[in-house]
Formats: C-alpha cells, structure tokens, sequence
C-alpha cells in the first residue's frame, strides 16, 4: 500500500500541472478531495503498519498553524443588521474564501505530511525530482510551441489565449515560478554532485528548454529569480572548503553562459519588459489612475495592514478588504498584493506573518543541518532544492505564484527533499561511519 500511496502522489503532482496550473476554483476542489482521499489510505496503511511516525513535525506545525488561523478569523462574534441582511462580524471580509484558503492549507499540510512518510527514501526522492523536471520540461516545449504556433485561442486548452500567459499557465508569471523551481533544484544537481560526463550531458538536455523557456516568457521577477539562483549557487559552493576547482569553474562558465544567452535569447523584448519597470513603479505616472501598478498596489496593503494590524483581514480575504484602501479609478481592484510577504501581513496581521516567519525558520535550520552532514548525491538534491526554494522567495518579492496549486506543492516538494533525513539503510550505515549515531528509521519500501 505504501507504494500505491507513492504513486498516488506523484500521479497527483502530473495532473495538477495541467489545467492551469490548478488555478480554477473546482480544480482546486478537486485536488483538496484526491488529498484527503490519499490521506485516508495513509490512515488505513498506519493501522495495518502499527506505525504512524511522521518526520518533521516542526515544519508541520506552522502551516497547522495557519489552517487554525484562518479557521479562527472565520468565527462569528454576533450580528448585525443592514437594509433588511443579517450580517456576521469577523475577523474576515470574506469568510467563505478564508475557509476555503484553511481548507487548502490543510491539504498542503496533508501533502507535506505524505511526503515526509511515503517519498523520503533516497530512491523515491530521486523518482520526486525526475518527475519535478519532467513536468518542467515538458510545460516548457509546451510553452515553446504555443508561443510559435498559436494564432487563436484555444490551444490543447481552451481558455489560452495568443500572446497571453505562457505554457498552460493564463499568467507567465505563474509559469515562472515552476521553471525557476526545476532550474534551480537542476543546476544544484549539476554543480554539486559530481556527476559522470553521460549523467551531466543529460540534466544539461533537461535544462536547457526550462531555461529558454523561462527567458522566452520574459517575465522579469522569472529572471531575476533565476539570477539570484545563479548568484546564490556561487555564494554556496564557495563556502565549501571541499568544493573542487573543477566544479567553480563549471559554475563559472554557467554563470557566465546565464548571463549572455539570457540577453541574447530575451534580446529586445524582453529589454523593453525591464524598461517598463520603473514606470509601474512611479506612482506619479498619469496612465497609472487606474492603481494597478505595484507601487499603488502595495501603498494600499500596507494602509489595510495599518488599519487590522493584530489578525489581519482573513487569508483569501484580500481582494475583498483591499477595495477600502486602493484609491484608484474603480476600473480595476488588484486580486492579490504582487508580493507575498506584504500579502500575508496585511491578511494575517504580525499573528500570520509571525507563522511564516516560524516556518521560515524551521525550514532554514533542517536544511542546514542536513547540507553539513550529507554527501554525493544526496547532498547534491538538497543544494538543487534550496536554490529552488531561493528562487521562490526571491520571485515571491513581486509576484504571487504560490497561490497556484502546482507551484504550491512543487514548492513544499522541494522543501521536503532539502529538509527530511532519507528513511534507509544507508542513513544508518552512512551515520556510523561518520561517527555518529545511527537514528531510528521507518522503512517505507
């Protein structure tokens, strides 16, 4: 059952990559359902095992956290009346999407939790990362082909549109977010395992259409995350006092090949993208009345965080709470802040961000403990992953994708290959030659 509960999951990560992204309400529905469905088989295998061990339960509990949260800002503190409606009084502006969000953070709990029991072998987690490619390589050809070939809308999925969106994603911001996740846990492979000359030439195949993708979609925060992943794999290699000098310079000539194919492939388009940065900023600009740029966007979070600074508005109440404090022309309310941080403070208050923070920091500290004592392979993985997640949190500076489903869970993928302790002979054989003590495993095979 433990390999059919496997299976479920990564069958579950391919299919949440196609419509969308996951994005529509219903999709969304569904794969909280095909979750919780997995987690009743989970239950039904930890009663026939007699086992219900669970790693990383620091991690866990901040994201509980939040579910419990969000439950709480949804809680009815009386009633009022107004033009003949009764009216509850919450913490939320709009309680049926703050539950619906506790729903979902509960299932991505569950997610989480699934993989820490069922993918944390040293196998499995090798089945998780090609599979996390694979689905990357194949929404970046997807991509490709749209781009070149479509003239009308509709195109293997009907509501994409010519030159809207990139890949199966309606936002190229979106689509984004999975190329910078799967470029980076890839060159984390490439610069720190080591691999064989045959090995190498294959990620190098897998990479390249992530990478032409991810310019071709010329979205900046995309870039600019796959910089700063760049950057940081240099910052992190040179940290190594066992780093080769072989490996520098293969990161070397990755940064530098980075660099020019980037200008080379985005060429004029994508110069003329950053160019407009400064003009989305400038909340001065006359064609900006509509206050949708980023700069009127976030002046307005942080007004609305002012105002519900303790509890917030209600995660998934944002669109709702941000019309009393978007001063614009009405034509168009912002759906989310463009900057998760800002997002989460203003519809969690410092009691969410507090949460994210805790998280944060657990991640931080089990990455870094497994980075100083894991080597080969298995190091390598944890590199790639922790780029990956770097790459987020750079993106997440100025965009949202993790609100969709596929990133979602993409996203805790990696955190769960940088932070878990493989569950395998080898973790207690590979601890006793170190010196250490070997821990208590759970074989999950």
């Amino acid at each position: 059952m433990k390999k059919l509960i496997f299976a479920s999951l990564i069958g579950l990560l391919v299919i949440a990559a196609i419509p969308y992204g996951t994005v529509e309400p219903w999709w969304k529905a569904a794969f909280v359902c095909a979750v919780f469905a997995i987690c009743i088989l989970a239950i039904i295998e930890m009663l026939v095992s007699g086992s219900f061990k669970i790693a990383n339960g620091s991690i866990l509990l901040p994201m509980l956290a939040l579910s419990a949260l969000a439950f709480v800002q949804t809680i009815s503190f009386g009633s009022q009346q107004v033009a003949g409606l009764t009216i509850r009084n919450t913490i939320s502006a709009d309680p049926f999407q703050t539950r619906f969000f506790a729903l979902q953070m509960l299932a991505l709990t569950a997610w989480l939790a699934l993989l820490y029991r069922y993918a944390s072998t040293d196998r499995r987690m090798r089945v998780l990362v090609y599979t996390i490619l694979g689905v990357a390589v194949v929404s970046a050809i997807f991509g490709i082909l749209r781009q070149a070939t479509q003239h009308q809308t509709g195109f293997a999925l009907p509501l994409l549109r010519p030159t809207q969106g990139y890949g199966q994603f309606i936002n190229k911001n979106h689509f984004a977010y999975l190329m910078e996740m799967a470029f980076g846990l890839g060159i984390g492979v490439v610069v720190a395992a080591g691999l064989k000359r045959e090995r190498l030439l294959i990620y190098f195949a897998l990479l390249l259409p992530i990478w032409t993708a991810l310019v071709l979609s010329n979205s900046r925060g995309g870039i600019l995350a796959m910089l700063v992943q760049i950057v940081s794999a240099a910052l992190l290699l040179s940290l190594r006092s066992q780093a080769t000098v072989l490996r520098a310079a293969l990161l070397v000539v990755l940064v530098v090949g980075v660099l020019f194919g980037t200008l080379w492939v985005g060429g004029d388009r994508l110069a003329s993208n950053f160019e407009n940065t400064t003009s989305e900023l400038n909340s001065s600009d006359a064609n900006m009345r509509a206050g949708v740029s980023r700069n009127e966007i976030w002046r307005a979070t942080l007004k609305m965080f002012a105002a519900h600074p303790i509890a917030g508005v209600g995660l998934g109440g944002y669109w709702i709470g941000i019309t009393a404090y978007h001063e614009a022309s009405g034509l168009m309310t912002p759906q989310e802040a463009h900057n998760d941080y800002l997002e989460l403070l203003s519809s969690g208050g410092l009691v969410g961000f507090a949460i994210g923070v805790w998280f944060a920091v657990m991640v931080i500290r089990a990455a870094r403990a497994n980075l100083a004592i894991d080597t080969g392979y298995t190091r390598a993985l944890r590199f790639g992953a922790i780029l990956g997640i770097i790459g987020v949190a750079a993106h997440s500076l100025v965009d949202f994708g993790l609100h969709i489903f596929i990133n979602a869970i993409i996203f805790l993928s990696l955190v769960m290959i940088a932070t878990v302790r493989p569950n395998n002979a080898s973790t207690t054989v590979g601890a006793a030659l170190r010196g250490r003590p070997p821990v208590a495993i759970d074989p999950v095979s």
